[in-house]
């Protein structure tokens, strides 16, 4: 569902971005010390970052950082994996997907273990980057959400420089 500003410019809800996986972790995920291997996870996450920003952006994307990327707790084999990514922020031509993800007992709890934000940027049918469209911010948590973003986006241009 697409909505339009008074100057045209598309703008999409946070929510359309949504996007969730779940994985069981069996075997052939395992490290050496019986551990979900982080370089799975990395890539589960990735996949993530990058469907939640073709949702926003209805464009092919690529990954151009990620930032934050944090492994809070393990996880081990039969162990269910719920990864969920949304996109927090945009700029002209990318945007920020901040990446969650879980592991889910039997009742549904889920235990963060996990974080990450990945600067995805959208891509025009010459891999070009594209302007994307902007975003809603319908509550105080996507407003908090926006300005954190912001505030990376600023670290990473000072860090260029």
């Amino acid at each position: 569902m697409e909505n339009k500003t008074e100057n045209k410019k598309v703008v999409r809800r946070i929510s359309e971005s949504i996007v969730e996986t779940v994985h069981m972790v069996r075997p052939n995920h395992l490290n050496g010390a019986e551990r979900l291997f982080g370089g799975i996870l990395m890539q589960w996450i990735d996949e993530v970052a990058a469907l939640a920003a073709k949702r926003h952006s209805h464009r092919n994307v690529i990954t151009a950082s990620v930032d934050n990327l944090r492994f809070l707790k393990g996880a081990y084999q039969k162990d269910v994996i719920v990864i969920r990514g949304k996109v927090t922020y945009v700029g002209r031509t990318s945007m920020e997907v901040k990446v969650d993800s879980y592991v889910e007992d039997m009742e549904g709890e889920r235990i963060l273990i996990n974080r990450a934000y990945f600067t995805m940027v959208a891509l025009d049918h010459n891999d070009k980057p594209v302007e994307v469209p902007g975003l809603e911010l319908a509550t105080e948590e996507d407003r908090q959400e926006w300005e954190s973003a912001r505030q990376r986006r600023e670290m990473r241009i000072q860090l260029k420089k």
